[in-house]
């Protein structure tokens, strides 16, 4: 998955999802003869599958000379009324959010954008949002404003009426975010009270973390998953559009 900052890898041995990291955007034309000893597909054949879905053009690009390049488009996605400008990566997570843990699902993205995408039991995308992720609604502050500084997300909340300039902005930031994901997961569960909720993302555990420290009570029906992508691709990869 080409994201927007980095490149997210999942390597599969049939179902079985071995291993998953990531690494930087590159900036040439990849030889897989010549990739650094570091890296997990310096170690694998050069004839696997190549399975992306990207949402950056220019390092899409930089992959296509692999023999078994295989671009994931949007039309790809078995999901019903899909908007034409939604993000694969939402639409991959949504799918292998709901071939993981059934439809209705609502996935909830705490990545560099904080995005929730709403799956009902038919597969018809019902809708969604998208508001600045945590850390960018933190680092928003600091570049476009003189005395504010930039800060790291914290592992506990703090009080909710600080009283310095640090914990002000964090609980400006944390607990409006909370709020605000409490009021959608009410709604969500209103229409699909035995829907799953599946926090993904690079700030998904920090997520889960605050939401169970301020005690809302629908945290027991959310579920932390990393991978909901590469469960994505892999329903892909073994339906009859890939093999």
């Amino acid at each position: 998955m080409i994201g927007n900052s980095r490149l997210h890898w999942g390597y599969f041995q049939g179902k079985i999802l071995q291993n998953t990291w990531d690494t930087n955007h590159i900036h040439q034309v990849v030889n897989f003869l010549h990739l650094p000893h570091n890296c997990l597909l310096a170690h694998l054949s050069p004839t696997l599958p190549l399975m992306v879905a990207s949402v950056v053009s220019s390092q899409t690009q930089l992959w296509q000379n692999y023999k078994k390049f295989k671009l994931i488009k949007l039309e790809d996605i078995p999901l019903n009324n899909l908007y034409a400008t939604i993000g694969i990566d939402r639409a991959l997570a949504a799918l292998g959010a709901g071939e993981r843990y059934q439809f209705p699902c609502l996935v909830i993205d705490a990545g560099t954008a904080l995005t929730f995408t709403g799956i009902d039991s038919d597969r018809n995308f019902i809708g969604g949002a998208i508001l600045p992720g945590l850390k960018l609604q933190v680092d928003s502050l600091s570049n476009q404003t003189a005395a504010l500084p930039n800060i790291e997300l914290p592992k506990k909340l703090g009080d909710r009426w600080a009283n310095n300039t640090e914990d002000a902005i964090m609980s400006g930031i944390l607990y409006t975010v909370l709020s605000g994901l409490k009021t959608f997961i009410d709604d969500w569960l209103i229409k699909y009270p035995n829907s799953k909720i599946v926090l993904t993302g690079g700030d998904a555990e920090k997520l889960y973390d605050y939401w169970q420290q301020v005690n809302y009570e629908q945290w027991e029906n959310l579920i932390v998953d990393q991978n909901l992508i590469f469960w994505g691709m892999r329903s892909l990869y073994l339906s009859d559009v890939y093999l």
